[in-house]
């Protein structure tokens, strides 16, 4: 009797031991797969920043702010930077309220492109590459959408621009916070200590893609069996149980670290693996879109210019609207994410259509911005 109660006990203990590694070893993954997002961000931000805020700052009508916009946003892989750019913009008089509102929305659109990287992970199982594209093109659809909605309406009764007024008025007068972001601190001495050694946009992006699909791949071994369905269990449960907890969570966590392209990120792996639907996945987007406001709103706040603090609400103001919207009509974003999911998932060749299509509404504007 005895020896099989310690036989009992070395094997709980090893089973413990066991899961301390895996859990250590999932930590670490995730670690270097925000550090490759973090780091992308910077080789994008290395290789365009410039020419992004150039490329606003020649906004001469709405359709081609909202070009712009998702032009800019696309290069440099970051929506926050681009309405900070607006912003001071704005501050400074170069560019009027009524442009910069279209600029904004193509920066919606623009921002999501690191998630299709992150879905190319999942290309050599079709079923999780299915399920993955889907996840990560419903955030693009439903940002199109709005943006297609809403800006002939703006153009003609301007209700972002009123409803950014009244709440520019609500806030007159508080002064400007800044609130670091935790995924930064943990990731930026990673960050730019390889950017140190590699100052140059390509290399950093190449370094970038190699540790994101590494990590990406590793993250799913390590998930899959037991490790995936208690992630399955805790995110039915608790984090995506309903819709208001799936938008809460993306709205706070992407306010917390600032940065909606890595939380909507993590989360198109856990749907190529099936622990969150995309049923479950589109409100969490929504709460993303609302979360990434808050830096360009801090950074408005510290400028005192209303026009600026206008502007940043503009881009809150645009997001609530457009989830007032297309929330009701969720359906439609959602079939759009899951007819593209099938599509491209049919053969390698679509998904090699697929991606260049995408590509191409990236670098077909730009060219025609730089030949006309």
């Amino acid at each position: 009797m005895a020896g099989e109660v310690g036989i009992e006990c070395s094997r709980k203990t090893a089973n413990g031991f066991l899961s301390v590694r895996r859990t250590l070893h999932f930590l670490l993954l995730l670690y270097l797969f925000f550090a490759s997002i973090d780091l992308m961000s910077a080789a994008f931000r290395l290789a365009g920043q410039g020419f992004a805020e150039h490329l606003i700052n020649t906004v001469s009508d709405p359709l081609a702010g909202l070009i712009l916009g998702f032009v800019a946003t696309a290069i440099i892989q970051s929506s926050s930077t681009t309405t900070t750019i607006v912003v001071g913009l704005v501050a400074s008089g170069t560019l009027s309220i009524e442009l910069a509102v279209p600029v904004l929305m193509g920066a919606n659109i623009g921002t999501t492109t690191t998630n299709t990287l992150v879905s190319l992970g999942h290309v050599a199982r079709p079923l999780e590459f299915e399920r993955a594209f889907s996840a990560s093109t419903v955030h693009d659809f439903f940002n199109l959408l709005a943006a297609v909605t809403l800006l002939p309406i703006e153009i003609l009764f301007h209700p972002i621009q009123r409803m950014a007024v009244f709440l520019q008025a609500t806030f007159a007068g508080l002064g400007g916070m800044n609130i670091a972001s935790p995924l930064k601190s943990v990731v930026g001495p990673l960050t730019r200590a390889v950017a140190g050694q590699l100052p140059y946009a390509a290399p950093l992006a190449l370094i970038a893609l190699v540790a994101l699909f590494f990590s990406l791949q590793r993250m799913m071994t390590v998930m899959k069996g037991a490790v995936l369905s208690r992630l399955e269990r805790l995110f039915d449960r608790v984090f995506f149980r309903n819709d208001a907890a799936s938008f809460t969570l993306g709205m706070v966590a992407t306010a917390s670290v600032q940065s909606s392209s890595a939380t909507t990120s993590l989360i198109v792996p856990l749907a190529g693996t099936g622990v969150l639907s995309l049923r479950q996945i589109f409100p969490y987007t929504l709460g993303a879109n609302i979360g990434t406001t808050v830096t360009a709103i801090l950074a408005s706040l510290s400028t005192g210019v209303p026009a600026a603090v206008t502007v940043a609400f503009a881009h809150l103001s645009f997001n609530i609207l457009g989830i007032a919207i297309y929330y009701p009509l969720k359906v439609l974003p959602l079939w759009i994410a899951r007819r593209a999911g099938r599509i491209a998932a049919r053969s390698r060749r679509n998904a090699v259509t697929v991606v260049a299509i995408y590509c191409a509404l990236v670098f077909l504007p730009l060219l025609y911005i730089l030949l006309s």
